[in-house]
């Protein structure tokens, strides 16, 4: 086994192509595996489209939209309630009856509603996600948006 290794890197120092072709190789391969070790790192949990569907059908969950105004005008998530991440430490008062249900946090992409769930978990929110790839995500599910 060790001497099959050596002579593969014997043959790849022998050409620069050979060198370049194993680095492209190994690069794109990091590539690919990127998001799963990105997706375990990011903080609090995510759910997908039809995961947050089937949370809003049988579990009630409310669904805050932490986008700008802007964004959030040009199609939301039917019934979501808009919070700019910006004031959402400010208006958390306004969802302290909502602590006993599941909460999904939506945005464009899915970064903003990471970080809105790491303060609606220190302010004592218990069963809060994002919405992974965010509305976004939503709108490729081929689910309904409210204008």
């Amino acid at each position: 086994m060790d001497a099959s290794i050596a002579s593969f890197f014997t043959y790849i120092q022998k050409s620069p192509l050979n060198m370049v072709l194993f680095g492209l190789a190994i690069t794109s391969g990091g590539m690919l595996l990127f998001p799963l070790f990105s997706r375990g790192m990011r903080p609090g949990a995510e759910v997908g489209p039809m995961d947050a569907v089937t949370l809003i059908n049988r579990k009630d969950a409310v669904v805050i939209d932490v986008r700008d105004e802007g964004e959030f005008n040009s199609g939301h998530i039917n019934s979501a309630r808009h919070i700019p991440e910006k004031q959402l430490a400010e208006r958390v008062k306004e969802l302290e009856k909502f602590k006993s249900k599941p909460v999904i946090v939506s945005c464009a992409m899915g970064r903003r509603a990471s970080a809105a769930v790491e303060t609606l978990k220190k302010q004592g929110f218990a069963d809060v996600v994002a919405l992974r790839g965010g509305i976004s995500a939503w709108s490729q599910a081929g689910m309904p948006l409210e204008k």
